[in-house]
């Protein structure tokens, strides 16, 4: 078809097909009816949702997994709306996203038509950049520039919204115009003489330590990160979106650290004398009490992004650049210095604070955790929903990849871990792919059951089924006395039964000596999703913890309500 001839809808699917898209995540209605029967003529995959929510959160986890922009498809009004959680979560989280929505003909626009919302004004504070389009041949441009936006610089989602007249509309230009983004500059390489003093700071440190974040996978700035601890041989720590950037089997690794960050990744912020943070944010579950965060420490922060700098801790020096290229030129100024005793220090906080848990009693979290580390051995892709769970799984499930850990650490949204772990299997076909979820948040997207189960997906589904709202419980009973409100989950589904009911396989783990053998079971099944209801202790408590807004030096290791705080060993 030429370009005289094509529609607007069209035009969407064309500049789709030019970005080498494969997959498109989504849910039709009356507005973006041309734009699914322009998708029938074409190579990509509709993997067809249950609910826009899920929709987003899968175009998120492929994202996350593959590198590449998700595509969602969504209609106008609720459709759109529906969709909002997920472009949150990957605004805040940096994935790219590319979301079309359907709306209303352009003269009904604001005179509240049939499932009209003003999308493009409800997603401002929500994505890196929103187009309404009014002109059909202003399409071709829009979709060049969207993924520009979307995939380039700090990645975020940008939706497109096209009223339907417009999508019937016909293309006439042929190009629609080169793109036209005045201000919109990448950063890339930074500061060389910056970049020196930072070497030399480096070199000067006697207790230095690395704080790698997102930023840092995202710029695949892995590589020249390892080089830079082994080199200097200095400790690394990351956030929780930063487990993979550094492998987390490494000597040198202290693991996730801040506010259920493990014991002695803790100790190592309290006690070093310089700390960089590579491709972090420096989020409060990090710093908790800002003014006593590293007090005394010289602090460094290299990100893609200058309106992170100094937002919640004043540091000493800055870079503007990408991570990997940064930490690249860095990399040739390096001139080792003395970390001997800092590096003895450090194992010795780990040796006195290892990360374990009291093994007696009834069916443990970090058990089953630990046991699926243990069969995967590393090669797995994990997803987690938000609470008890994911930091449950960020402390035992190491990750020692790039993109084999997804979760949702800036937004906390619940709902995200089961159809991002849809997202990431289609980026990851080969790849074992397990969504560590909790039974609160997995009951927000379970809907996408049978998604999976009629794409044929293996996607493991772990649930940690405790049968309440676990980390609520958890400050409910640490902070305010143990006066537990609207967190008992009665009534929750069979999910065995739910499981088989939408396709898929369940399974249920109910003592310990049943770990190994229901786990191999789930991760030997591969004809479609497979749930395991792991039923655990309904009352355990994720320690360590430094309370919100507290410095490090008050994390708790026991529960401070039945236990005077102290160092955990195995029982």
């Amino acid at each position: 078809m030429n370009a005289a001839t094509r529609t607007g809808a069209q035009a969407i699917i064309d500049g789709l097909q030019q970005q080498g898209v494969e997959y498109v995540f989504g849910y039709p209605g009356g507005a973006n009816m041309p734009i699914f029967d322009a998708l029938l003529d074409s190579s990509l995959k509709l993997i067809l949702v249950r609910h826009e929510q899920g929709a987003t959160h899968m175009a998120d986890g492929y994202a996350r997994a593959s590198g590449k922009p998700g595509v969602v498809f969504v209609t106008s009004g609720p459709g759109a709306t529906n969709a909002i959680t997920g472009i949150m979560t990957a605004q805040m989280e940096s994935a790219p996203l590319v979301v079309i929505c359907g709306q209303t003909v352009v003269g009904n626009l604001g005179l509240d038509a049939f499932q009209e919302a003003d999308v493009s004004g409800v997603s401002y504070p929500v994505v890196k950049h929103s187009y309404l389009i009014r002109d059909a041949n202003d399409t071709p441009r829009i979709m060049r520039e969207a993924f520009f936006l979307a995939e380039t610089g700090r990645p975020g989602p940008v939706l497109i919204d096209m009223p339907k007249d417009i999508a019937l509309a016909p293309v006439t230009l042929d190009s629609g115009g080169e793109m036209h983004l005045p201000g919109y500059t990448i950063p890339t390489h930074g500061d060389s003489d910056q970049i020196a003093t930072v070497a030399q700071c480096l070199h000067e440190a006697k207790r230095p330590l690395l704080l790698v974040g997102h930023g840092a996978l995202i710029s695949d700035a892995g590589k020249a990160v390892r080089h830079l601890a082994e080199r200097m041989q200095i400790p690394v720590t990351t956030t929780l979106l930063g487990k993979g950037a550094f492998p987390e089997t490494h000597d040198l690794s202290l693991g996730m650290l801040g506010m259920h960050g493990t014991v002695y990744a803790n100790k190592a912020v309290m006690n070093c004398d310089l700390i960089m943070s590579i491709g972090s944010r420096w989020d409060d579950r990090i710093i908790g009490k800002a003014d006593e965060f590293c007090d005394g420490a010289v602090k460094i922060h290299i990100d893609i992004d200058a309106t992170e700098f100094n937002k919640l801790i004043t540091v000493d020096y800055c870079i503007h650049g990408d991570a990997r290229l940064v930490v690249e030129e860095l990399n040739t100024m390096l001139q080792p210095g003395d970390t001997k005793a800092w590096l003895a220090e450090v194992a010795k906080f780990k040796r006195q604070f290892p990360l374990t848990f009291k093994k007696k009693g009834g069916l443990k979290a970090q058990s089953v955790l630990y046991e699926l580390d243990q069969l995967v051995g590393g090669d797995a892709v994990f997803t987690t929903d938000v609470g008890q769970h994911q930091m449950w799984a960020a402390q035992f499930c190491r990750t020692t990849e790039r993109n084999h850990w997804i979760s949702s650490g800036g937004a906390g949204t619940m709902g995200f871990g089961f159809p991002a772990a849809i997202g990431a299997q289609l980026a990851f076909p080969g790849k074992t792919v397990i969504a560590v979820v909790g039974d609160g948040g997995f009951q927000r997207t379970m809907a996408e059951l049978p998604t999976a189960a009629v794409n044929k997906l293996p996607v493991k589904v772990l649930i940690i089924n405790n049968s309440y709202l676990g980390m609520v419980r958890q400050w409910q009973n640490i902070f305010f006395d143990n006066r537990l409100s609207g967190v008992k989950l009665e009534g929750n589904p069979d999910f065995v039964k739910l499981a088989e009911a939408c396709g898929g396989k369940g399974l249920r783990i109910k003592r310990n000596a049943d770990i190994k053998r229901v786990l191999q079971q789930a991760l030997d099944y591969n004809d479609g999703p497979c749930v395991i209801d792991a039923e655990v202790e309904k009352e355990d408590n994720v320690f360590p913890m430094i309370p919100s807004g507290e410095p490090y030096s008050s994390m708790l290791l026991e529960n401070p309500r039945t236990k005077m705080a102290q160092p955990r060993g195995s029982t």
